[in-house]
């Protein structure tokens, strides 16, 4: 399907600059783009690109200069980024939708499919479950008992969703992501033994969440482990049990909360993060990729470094961690010439 650069322009309503009536049907990179093809300039260190790029159209800053020709036509932009987040999913949206339900399905009598659904090959349902309208399963998804899903859910192929959670509308759980698993809830014993604490709780994930792929969101020991309106979870996380995360947090991949832990609203949390048990996380705080977070956070507190700290003063105390070598040297020294004064 190809679209022209005036019809781009007009739904983005951006300003266009060059060819109105150049072409494109599909969307590359901005260093491997050939022709027919719409890129993007968002980031200030792919600018070389944009006077090399073999793209017809480009999404630049309004603000954009060029210091010598560029060869394609542009749109420009508030936000290049953004512009083309809209575009993928208008372009995602064409795309033919899988409707119907697979005779290879189990789904037994006490379970309601709402309309336009569409259910994969082997996957299995459970008793009691809700299933809203225009929901997509692949193949091979596993869905428990008493569970309800929200209208336009999509669940990837493998995902896992067990007994009695729930799954709001406009989310996406991506493959193999396990959601309701038990909590690790072990009471110490007499000779070094543990029992194991059942986990009867459920995990309640709102509306608009996107979960990616072999993540895991452990069922609450008691009451709800609650994934906020918005929420988005990259790919390999683990959220333990009891664990309530505020609407419009981020948190990118191999991040781990421990249980009971509580994440504020509208945070962004960078990849293999580790967060202990028992502890609050307030609103809007930034998190750096591997830190350690062991204590609670206040609103909007950016912090980084393990165990973490506010990150201007982990910034200037890395200026000493790096030199602490020389340091330890010129210390050593200095107690000598110390103990030469004293004639020790």
């Amino acid at each position: 399907m190809e679209f022209s650069a005036k019809r781009i322009a007009g739904f983005l309503g951006g300003e266009l600059e060059g060819d109105p009536d150049v072409k494109v049907s599909q969307f590359s990179k901005i260093e491997e783009a050939g022709p027919g093809s719409l890129t993007f300039l968002a980031n200030p260190a792919y600018t070389p690109y944009i006077y090399t790029t073999g793209a017809s159209l480009a999404l630049v800053r309004e603000d954009f200069k060029p210091e010598k020709k560029v060869n394609c036509t542009l749109i420009r932009v508030k936000d290049p980024y953004g512009a083309l987040a809209r575009l993928l999913e208008l372009y995602q949206k064409s795309q033919p939708v899988k409707t119907g339900i697979s005779e290879m399905a189990f789904i037994p009598g006490g379970s309601v499919i709402g309309p336009g659904a569409y259910v994969g090959e082997f996957v299995t349902i459970g008793d009691g479950v809700s299933i809203g309208k225009n929901v997509n399963i692949y193949p091979h998804v596993s869905v428990g008992n008493h569970v309800s899903i929200g209208d336009n859910t999509v669940l990837y192929s493998g995902v896992r969703i067990y007994d009695n959670c729930q799954v709001g509308s406009r989310c996406t759980i991506h493959a193999n992501a396990v959601i309701g698993a038990d909590g690790f809830g072990f009471a110490p014993q007499t000779g070094s033994n543990y029992r194991k604490v059942a986990q009867i709780g459920n995990v309640l994930i709102k509306d608009h969440v996107e979960i990616g792929a072999g993540t895991t969101i452990d069922r609450a020991t008691l009451g709800s482990t609650i994934i906020g309106k918005g929420v988005k979870l990259d790919n390999l996380i683990q959220i333990g049990h009891n664990v309530v995360i505020g609407e419009n947090t981020v948190m990118a991949a191999q991040c781990g909360v421990a249980g009971s832990s509580k994440i504020g609203r509208n945070c962004m949390i960078g990849g293999q993060v580790g967060i202990s048990g028992h502890i609050s996380i307030g609103n809007e705080v930034k998190i750096a990729a591997q830190t350690g977070v062991s204590s609670s956070v206040k609103d909007g507190q950016i912090i980084m470094g393990s165990p973490a700290m506010e990150a201007s003063h982990y910034k200037k105390a890395f200026i000493y961690f790096r030199n602490f070598e020389k340091l330890v040297v010129r210390i050593n020294e200095l107690e000598k010439e110390v103990k030469s004064l004293k004639g020790e």
